[in-house]
């Protein structure tokens, strides 16, 4: 488990990304659906490689990301692994 220390440390490293509801918290805007489509499916695979699952949802062109490890009820190196990826998607 991090400390909250480790946390904010590993969060200043994710622009954008904020604790909202004790979760890892990002909303994406893209072009358009396809492109929001796109990025959810780049990201699904890498999460289902690491049997870690976002919730998230998807509206038109906005893709909204919240990451958490729900085993240990709060936030671990898992999420800040999955919102590196995700980043790395863009």
């Amino acid at each position: 488990m991090l400390s909250q220390e480790e946390i904010e440390q590993q969060l200043n490293q994710l622009p954008g990304w904020t604790i909202t509801e004790g979760k890892l918290h990002k909303q994406f805007e893209f072009s358009d659906f396809i492109q929001a489509f796109s990025f959810m499916t780049k990201v699904a695979i890498k999460a289902e490689k690491l049997d870690h699952h976002p919730e998230w949802s998807n509206c038109y062109n906005t893709v909204t990301v919240d990451l958490i490890t729900h085993s240990a009820q709060t936030i671990t190196q898992l999420d800040f692994e999955l919102a590196g990826f995700i980043e790395a998607a863009l």
